[in-house]
Order: structure tokens, then sequence, then C-alpha cells
């Protein structure tokens, strides 16, 4: 029996989808569905198991012989998220109550950490997972500072390495990819700006306020899905691996360049305006991020990263551009 929570959102169901392929088979579901469209996440999946996270403690208690591991995606992940009791209860004290349940039964543990816990980048993007340095990051909102907080509380419980089963944080970076559709402002980049390219005929970037870069030239690395998905399927299939990792691309990539990809994708010239950025983003904006990968690489995983325009081409030609969008 495998867990996944937040199974039914972005990359959870990207995960879900990639298992089934590969032939597990008793998949427990742990999420919310609300009223909206997230059922259509999981809609093409074969046979599943649903667990509402409020009867999730009960199912784990009762199964817990059964349980091979727990894949732990499901948080509050929006950036600009202000009811900070919101994020501890969602995002630190689900995270910490299924790591203490996981090392008290030796049950493998890969969650969601992410690359927001590093801030505006003064110590660099080295995935450390000691507490000297995880003390040192200053990340930009709560949703960074609480992701930072499980990873300093592990790394402050024998190290990530210190426990008899596998305990696995992965600092993912700006992932875009299908079944992102129901995160509204949150969607990526590249899905926002396939939407301006498809209503507008232009795409509109933050200006930069920043003298080392010109506008649009703000990079990040973003990271295709299915990529993210491989990676944690490696450390399921390598129970000797754990600590915290970063999962990117390796290589930042200018919004321009995105903007220009997608357009060439769909068929269309680059179009691009200039806006003022809000001063509420102003504060916490990223002008940089780029996953130092090795030490992912040095544990043995070696499949490369999808380049941004390699995977903008199959996210818009597979999906954005066709009848059915989901995955």
């Amino acid at each position: 029996m495998y867990i996944v929570t937040g199974a039914t959102g972005f990359i959870g169901s990207n995960l879900l989808y990639a298992m089934q392929q590969r032939g597990f088979r008793d998949i427990v579901v742990v999420d919310s569905f609300g009223n909206g469209q997230k059922w259509r996440n999981v809609a093409k999946r074969g046979a599943l198991r649903f667990v509402l996270p409020d009867q999730m403690s009960s199912f784990l208690e009762k199964h817990a012989s059964e349980v091979n591991a727990i894949l732990h995606l499901g948080a509050i992940s929006s950036t600009t998220e202000t009811d900070v009791d919101k994020i501890v209860a969602n995002n630190f004290q689900l995270t910490v109550s299924l790591y203490e349940f996981c090392t008290s039964h030796g049950i493998p543990l890969i969650y969601a950490s992410s690359a927001a816990t590093y801030g505006g980048g003064e110590h660099g993007f080295i995935d450390r997972d000691d507490q000297l340095f995880l003390n040192g990051l200053q990340p930009l909102n709560p949703y960074g500072w609480s992701k930072n907080a499980v990873d300093k509380h592990i790394a402050s419980q024998c190290g990530f390495e210190g426990k008899a089963c596998q305990v696995v944080g992965l600092k993912f970076f700006n992932v875009y990819g299908p079944n992102e559709y129901h995160k509204g402002m949150q969607m990526s980049v590249v899905r926002h700006f396939f939407e301006q390219y498809r209503t507008g005929g232009m795409v509109r970037l933050f200006k930069s306020y920043s003298d080392d870069y010109a506008h649009g030239e703000q990079r990040r690395d973003f990271v295709w899905v299915g990529d993210c998905v491989d990676v944690m399927l490696w450390m399921l299939d390598h129970p000797h691996v754990s600590g915290l990792f970063n999962v990117g691309t390796g290589h930042a990539t200018s919004y321009n360049v995105v903007a220009e990809s997608i357009a060439r994708s769909m068929g269309k010239e680059p179009k691009i305006e200039y806006i003022d950025m809000p001063d509420s983003v102003r504060n916490q904006y990223q002008y940089f991020t780029e996953a130092d990968l090795t030490k992912l690489r040095s544990v043995g995983y070696d499949k490369p990263f999808t380049s941004v325009p390699e995977g903008v081409n199959k996210y818009v030609g597979g999906f954005l551009a066709t009848d059915d969008i989901y995955l």
C-alpha cells in the first residue's frame, strides 16, 4: 500500500498517473475535493482508495503494517497565503505528524519541501540539510518559512540520515505541466503566458526593479512536472537514500525565453509588454533561482532534465492546445 497526500493536486495527480503506469496497485489517495473540478485530475486513473484528510490519522493507525511508503505532497501551496495559522496546521504540523508516524513504524517518507525556502538566494541554492545552514535561510513568505520549519525540525531529530527508515525532502523549483488549472493565480507562468497569448495575443511581464536584471530577464529554474515525478519514483526505488534534495533543471531560464518559447509552440510571433510589479509582490520577489543538482547526482540520479523549450512544446502541444487538457 502506498499513501499519496495531495494526490488530486497538480504534482500529486501526475505522480498517480506514473505510479499506475508502472504497475502500482494499492494506492490510497488522501486529499479534499471541495466544490471545484479537482476530481477531474483523477478521473482517468484506475482503481484507487480515497481517504479524506480528517480520516487519515485513523486510517494510518489501522493499516500501519500494510504501508510501504508515504509520499506527502499535500500542503497550502500559495506563496501569497496570509493565514499563517492555516499554514502552520497544514504545512508544518501535518508533515511533522507524518514524519513521527513513519519513523516510529519504519515507513519511508518522501515529502515536498520547496525552493521557496531559499528566500532571495543570499546563501545560494545548495541543498544542505544540516541545522546550521537551514537556520540561516531567510524565506520571503509564510509558505517558504513553513517548509523550512519542517526541514529544520527533521534536521534537529538526529538528521535526515539518522533514522532507520528513508526520509527525503524534495525542494521543488518552479514546476509546470498538466493538471495545474485549478491553482488559479498560483498556476505556473507557462500556463498563464499561454492563456495571455490565446486571449490577448501578447504576454505581460513584470518590470525589473534590480539593476542586475533587465526587464523580463529575471530568471528561474522552470522544471517539467514529469521530471519531478521521475525523481520521486527513483527515491522509492532507492530506499537507502535520505536527505534534502533540489529538484530543478540546474539551469535558470529568463521569463523572456519562456514567453518566446510558448509563442513559437503556438505558431505565434512573440509579443511582450512590461508592466509595473505590485508593491505586495515586489518585497518578496525572487529575481533568480537555479537548482544545484550536485547532491542529487552524487547519490546516483543520472536522468537528464527536460529543457524549457522541450517542456513547453510537450505542455502546449500535448495538453493546452487540445480539447482534453487533463492527464
